[in-house]
């Protein structure tokens, strides 16, 4: 930048005094929020005017003028003294290393260097506050008939004072204990609808400004907002689990329905990294809508809005949440065909969420539909081979429950495991030695060449109790690959081998031919000299 376009310190502080006196605090900070995003674009700039391109809902053109503030303008609806210009401010004056915060503050400095308020003043404001207040509490006692979209608008109201805060884990417990304090006496369905959209609009509101606010369908959260979000979904998780007891206030029917509208809309335009909104979707036909209905009419309703979702939202639709949900209500409806269609559908188009796929076979499971549950396990299971081994111990679970209640299923468990290798290969080793499969898993452990030493004892156990004679080639083999390693470590490894295998013969009461593999085996490798010392020390050979 060129020195002689630099702001002296006079014309500093003269611009600072007109920003505070021109422009609002609100617009002040919001403008910073822009800002401090990136959202500035400077296209072109001489001694007195800027010009630039700013990111918001569109892209708006400013013109600012740093010597007539008042004279500049920008092509948003408000056209003059807007955020869109402050932020543009903002980015010059941090280009010429001046402090930034203090035009972010130049609205409450102004404000100080005003003379100060009489006392009637003070109480019209504190009146006007007050008045404000119940305003708000008047509103918030006709809860009960106002429509699901005005209360997202009280809720709106009730976090104002927060409107500027960090959208981290204090802040959603600070707005959530703000929209509660405002909350009436409510019946028990009434009251859990309340706090169920209390927590949806904050969801939304941490959720949704990150799909606006770059032109992208791949979208990021901050991490302490990720830590915020987690939180507000496991507290909906419990508000679902509870249950919804309508039978007791049937009228409020028709407001789950507005509310499952509501959800559907905000689910198929949830930005693709996430999985909130879907997640709410699902567990309000599994948790609340499902278990009220009696007939299939609302699911094939339900199934004909989700597919005009397509044409109707069009690039702005989320495939995967879109998928999933069709499989959910095929799946309710007992349509397992068309469910696995989706289902599969889904699972090539992107990779579906680990507790989404086992919600099914706990679904199932609860309601002890075990033929259902056995052919579920063998559709959900290979799907699972892209997630972590650690969730194949809840998919076992699910076969073993499966098992107990349909013993003539455990063949298709292990076709299932089998066809699932090599992905599925600990939990179905696993499997073998909790089945009593001994010779089963010592042939795979031969053929791969597994080491001996590489099990705790514990896993070995059970097999040497049952079955000691299969792990003889076992113990035999790898302490023959030991040996051609010629080393100490190896040496000692072979040892501890051969003393287990000193036990097996005993146990197996072979005694004679234990003393003949031995005295020929260190007659074998008599010249390795630290093999014999090592056999010494094991009290293998005198």
């Amino acid at each position: 930048m060129n020195p002689n376009d630099m702001i002296d310190d006079i014309e500093w502080q003269q611009l600072i005094q007109t920003v505070g006196e021109q422009f609002s605090d609100l617009t002040i900070k919001r403008g910073f929020q822009y800002y401090k995003q990136g959202f500035v674009h400077p296209i072109k700039m001489t001694d007195t005017l800027i010009e630039a391109l700013v990111e918001g809902s569109e892209d708006y053109r400013v013109a600012l003028k740093l010597d007539r503030l008042s004279e500049s303008h920008c092509t948003c609806p408000v056209k003059s003294h807007c955020k869109h210009m402050i932020a543009v401010l903002l980015d010059h004056v941090s280009k010429q290393g001046r402090f930034v915060h203090a035009i972010v503050n130049a609205h409450a400095t102004a404000m100080l260097k005003q003379p100060a308020k009489t006392i009637s003043q003070n109480s019209a404001v504190s009146e006007q506050r007050g008045e404000a207040a119940n305003a708000l509490q008047e509103k918030a006692s006709k809860i009960p008939s106002l429509s699901i979209a005005e209360w997202h608008g009280l809720f709106k109201l009730c976090i104002t004072p927060l409107e500027f805060s960090n959208p981290n884990s204090q802040y959603a417990k600070k707005a959530i204990a703000a929209i509660y304090a405002v909350k009436p006496s409510l019946s028990p369905v009434m009251e859990q609808l309340y706090d169920l959209h209390a927590h949806l609009f904050m969801i939304i509101k941490l959720v949704k400004p990150a799909q606006h606010s770059v032109h992208s369908n791949n979208t990021y959260m901050g991490y302490h907002t990720q830590v915020a979000a987690d939180e507000l979904q496991e507290a909906m998780r419990h508000i679902f689990e509870s249950g919804l007891d309508i039978t007791t206030e049937p009228e409020l029917w028709p407001r789950v329905t507005k509310t499952l509208t509501y959800l559907r809309r905000q689910m198929l335009t949830e930005p693709k990294n996430f999985s909130y909104l879907s997640e709410a979707y699902d567990q309000l036909w599994l948790k609340w809508i499902h278990p009220n209905l009696k007939d299939t009419g609302m699911y094939t309703e339900e199934i004909g809005k989700l597919q005009s979702a397509e044409e109707e939202l069009g690039d702005t639709l989320s495939k995967l949440p879109w998928m999933l949900a069709q499989s959910r209500i095929y799946f309710l409806m007992a349509e397992d065909e068309q469910a696995w269609s989706w289902l599969k559908t889904a699972d090539k188009a992107s990779i579906i969420p680990p507790s989404y796929l086992i919600s099914y076979l706990e679904t199932l499971s609860a309601a002890g539909e075990w033929s259902r549950l056995q052919e579920w396990l063998v559709h959900i299971g290979p799907m699972l081979t892209s997630h972590r081994k650690g969730l194949f111990h809840d998919y076992m679970e699910y076969w073993t429950t499966a098992v107990q209640q349909l013993p003539q299923s455990e063949e298709q468990m292990w076709e299932t495991l089998a066809g699932m290798l090599p992905y599925s290969k600990d939990i179905y080793e696993e499997t073998l030695l909790s089945y009593g499969k001994w010779q089963q898993w010592m042939d795979i452990q031969l053929s791969t060449g597994k080491e001996p030493l590489e099990f705790r004892v514990s896993v070995l156990q059970p097999i040497e109790k049952n079955a000691p004679e299969l792990l003889l080639p076992f113990y035999h083999q790898a302490v023959e690959r030991y040996i051609l390693l010629k080393n100490r470590s190896s040496y000692k490894a072979a040892v501890k081998l051969l003393k287990r295998l000193s036990k097996l013969y005993k146990k197996m009461k072979q005694e004679e031919r234990w003393e003949q593999f031995i005295t020929v085996f260190a007659s074998r490798h008599s010249r390795l000299r630290a093999l014999q010392e090592e056999l010494r020390k094991g009290k293998l050979i005198i």
